[in-house]
């Protein structure tokens, strides 16, 4: 391991010299504060296109990068004592990638990876591309039926899987799902439960049956896979598949998101230029990899600025991460609200030397505005900014500018992307006038390919005219700011987390004492909603609020255990039998005397 180190003081000397140069230029890739009216009085705007889209694959812009900023800093694993050159973080992908061709993997092939942030992840999230292979981002928080469904879902030839992270033991799990693996070879696995899954690559330095360790992988491949590498990537094309994530249905089990090279590559380009995001920047990055916050936003949008990521941990942790701004002398920082809310409640926040930042991202969840207030004011990011977007649309869609006023930073998402095109529409579909709610719809580069093999859940999602239907009710003014004001559909937004009731409700289902169940989201001062469930059970059954929580516990995430469970005689619904989860959520408001957070 190579032990981590600061930036010396002369060293960041001269970086702020070299920024404060460069950042009238940093932006002409990007989104500028050009004002973008909605068309014709109605809610309907597109973003500038005076800078063309980059037609490259996402191997193609990391190579440049890394021969650009060579022996120059790539990324810092703080808790790992792990750090990278451009150059060492290219050979380690090029030596995972070799030996991922010696396995036998080809282009299209789909390889998970399971895992919190850690040096590995990074390295996988590059050799895959570099070879046409799709990886799928498995949730770290994800249990056994979760890590069942998706690797079978999308028929994972491999998975790179990290040793455990907090309470989850992933080898254990594992070898719950796949006990042939305690009798097979490395790359040999026969699973009655997997029939596509081969090869199981492990993090860390302890041996298990039937797992190749990571760190003996990247000597595996040899001279000739290695010469095969660059015509591979020659191959690849902006619009091939490269990126599988998960997002969760309000009819039940996830859908695979499916994303290009064109659209991580050009949503990092352009979400990062609106930050003014250089060379020269040192981004911490302590929001999940496994996410687009995290992996398109954070990892790809440093390689298409040269600049360095810095991770304090594999998860967040409010210590950890000002420690890191610090020590590695960050510019700028990505979290959701509640990550923010936390840093700035720390006992010891004073004791910490921040005055390195000046820019990042918030978004997740609505941003109180006092929050955003102290962000600014207490932690010298005056040029932070509010993204908003969805994983399928790779994922921002609107983000405010460096130079908007506050107000407009804390009260609205900001304007639309370059190159994407968003409209409001009614339930009928028609496009609503400037001020009014409705349903946004967004069409352009970003939007993904589908959905993984289920061609009737993308033709809801995607229309004929290529429109994303969000699902997000939203409001755009005559300035053409958009404020979001609910979701069509009853998704909750717990802590940047974002849970669908009915997955919940199939889950619970499954319990041999519940006959109906819903789910719905209560207001929480800490994580924005929290999950609440009414629960009618079969004739002549009892079952306790613990008795529920234990049958989620390492079943699902964590996140998506409700915290509120209550039983009922019977749940309110319409005369067509529809459930009415407004009057439940009411009702609980009433009965715990929760506050709705004002978020403006």
């Amino acid at each position: 391991m190579i032990g981590c180190r600061s930036a010396s003081d002369t060293l960041w000397e001269e970086a702020v010299a070299i920024n404060q140069s460069v950042e009238g230029a940093s932006n002409q890739r990007g989104h500028g504060n050009t004002f973008v009216a909605p068309r014709d009085g109605l809610s309907h705007v597109s973003g500038e296109r005076s800078v063309p889209l980059l037609n490259k694959t996402i191997p193609q812009l990391f190579a440049e990068t890394a021969s650009q900023y060579r022996d120059r800093d790539a990324a810092v694993f703080v808790e790992q004592e792990k750090r990278f050159s451009w150059r060492e973080l290219a050979e380690a992908v090029d030596a995972l990638a070799a030996a991922l061709l010696k396995f036998g993997f080809e282009k299209g092939d789909r390889v998970g990876i399971w895992s919190p942030n850690r040096w590995e992840w990074l390295v996988t999230q590059f050799a895959t591309a570099r070879i046409g292979i799709v990886l799928v981002n498995i949730n770290p928080a994800y249990r056994l039926s979760e890590l069942d469904y998706a690797l079978n879902k999308v028929g994972c030839k491999g998975l790179v899987t990290a040793a455990k992270f907090k309470t989850s033991d992933y080898i254990d799990m594992l070898n719950t799902l796949a006990p042939e693996l305690a009798d097979c070879a490395p790359g040999k696995l026969s699973s009655s439960k997997f029939p596509h899954l081969k090869t199981i690559i492990r993090m860390g330095a302890d041996k298990t049956p039937g797992m190749f360790n990571f760190d003996d992988v990247l000597a595996m491949g040899g001279a000739e896979e290695r010469q095969r590498l660059d015509t591979i990537t020659a191959g690849l094309r902006p619009d091939d598949a490269v990126n599988i994530q998960f997002t969760s249905g309000t009819t039940g089990a996830p859908k695979g998101a499916t994303l290009t090279h064109s659209n991580i590559v050009n949503n990092a380009d352009l979400v990062t230029a609106a930050i003014r995001l250089t060379a020269q920047d040192r981004l911490c990055i302590p929001v999940p990899l496994y996410h687009c916050f995290g992996m398109s936003m954070g990892t790809m949008g440093c390689v298409s600025k040269g600049a360095v990521m810095v991770f304090p941990g594999e998860g967040f942790d409010p210590g950890a991460t000002l420690r890191a701004v610090q020590n590695e002398r960050c510019t700028g920082l990505y979290g959701v609200p509640t990550m923010f809310v936390a840093l700035l409640d720390r006992p010891d926040f004073k004791a910490f030397d921040l005055s390195s930042l000046r820019t990042g991202i918030m978004a997740g969840s609505p941003c109180p505005i006092e929050v955003m207030k102290k962000v600014v004011s207490l932690m010298h990011m005056e040029q932070v900014t509010i993204a908003y977007g969805m994983t399928e649309t790779s994922p921002v869609s609107f983000q405010s500018h460096v130079d908007d006023p506050l107000e407009k930073r804390v009260s609205t998402v900001g304007r639309i992307h370059p190159h994407v095109e968003v409209k409001v529409v009614d339930a009928e579909g028609n496009t609503v006038p400037v001020g009014e709610r409705g349903e946004l719809c967004t069409r352009g580069y970003s939007v993904m390919k589908g959905y993984w093999e289920d061609e009737e859940k993308t033709a809801e999602a995607i229309d004929a005219e290529g429109w994303m239907h969000t699902g997000d009710l939203g409001v755009i003014d005559a300035e053409g700011y958009c404020n979001i004001v609910g979701r069509v559909k009853d998704m909750v937004i717990r802590g940047g987390e974002n849970v669908y009731p009915r997955e919940v409700e199939e889950f619970l289902y499954r319990h041999p004492k519940v006959k109906e169940v819903q789910v719905f989201g209560v207001p929480d001062q800490k994580y924005g909603e929290e999950l609440c469930a009414w629960i009618v059970t079969l004739p002549g059954e009892q079952a306790s609020e613990e008795e529920i929580k234990a049958f989620c516990q390492g079943q699902i995430a964590h996140y998506k255990v409700p915290r509120y469970v209550r039983f009922k005689d019977q749940l309110p619904m319409t005369v067509t039998g529809k459930p009415q989860k407004f009057i439940m959520r009411d009702q609980m408001v009433d009965e715990l005397g929760l506050v709705v957070a004002n978020t403006a």
